[in-house]
């Protein structure tokens, strides 16, 4: 089971565009910081009376070792304070439970103790539900992301001091400098993250020395240049981390 767990991985982290797997996760509460538990799968009901059912087919390697063993049919809690996105071409709404539908794919976050066990893990409330739909959009070029402190930005580009980012793109970055400027254009989505939940802006509402991450996607074996030159799809700023 664990096999087909990882299988899956690969296709359910291309929810929505422009790695928004990535940007479902959620913040840790400065007073309640845990482990980072993502499961991804499908709805097999509506969320209801405090109970998100999923048919789990991936998650991140903290919510696969908790499904070792476990049945891929699991219900997940959520409160008060969970927050439920739907995304739709890349751009978030926050909606209420009753907005998503069974066959749709989501991500399931949820805080807890690192050694925690399944059952404690789906008993505490989810910080963030995001729904993608039913259909699963897979990308068909690979993505650089890159993670930094914004330093200026004009009317196509953005200057990043980049401190970060996912392998494909820090291999780029081996023996240069890490001020580097990244392209944008019309189809760029923006947004920015107060909390758990994102607004759309444009490029104007950026703040310099807020925290960025840039994300492109672009053909294999290209150059830092290259890459930097083809419009991100992706701008987050103030976006929280991805793992705890």
């Amino acid at each position: 089971m664990h096999t087909k767990l990882i299988t899956l991985v690969a296709v359910l982290a291309a929810l929505a565009t422009a790695g928004a797997a990535l940007a479902d996760s959620p913040p840790a509460p400065a007073k309640t910081r845990g482990a980072h538990f993502a499961f991804m799968g499908q709805l097999t009901e509506t969320p209801s009376n405090g109970a998100v059912p999923v048919t789990v087919g991936g998650g991140n390697k903290a919510a696969l070792d908790a499904m070792l063993g476990q049945s891929v049919a699991q219900t997940f809690a959520y409160g008060a304070t969970t927050e439920f996105l739907q995304w739709s071409k890349g751009i978030p709404t926050v909606v209420q439970p009753g907005a998503l539908s069974a066959g749709d794919y989501v991500t399931v976050n949820v805080r807890a103790p690192r050694a925690a066990a399944l059952a404690t893990i789906e008993q505490t409330p989810s910080a963030l539900v995001g729904d993608h739909g039913t259909t699963l959009y897979q990308p068909t070029q690979p993505l650089y992301l890159f993670r930094g402190t914004l330093t200026s930005f004009g009317s196509t580009s953005v200057a990043v001091h980049v401190a970060g980012g996912d392998g494909r793109a820090m291999r780029l970055l081996i023996g240069q400098s890490a001020d580097q400027t990244f392209a944008f254009g019309s189809q760029t989505i923006f947004l920015l993250w107060q909390g758990k939940a994102p607004t759309v802006i444009d490029a104007a509402q950026l703040k310099v020395g807020d925290r960025i991450v840039v994300r492109i996607r672009a053909a294999r074996g290209l150059t830092l240049a290259q890459v930097e030159s083809t419009p991100a799809v992706h701008i987050g700023d103030r976006e929280p981390p991805s793992q705890p």
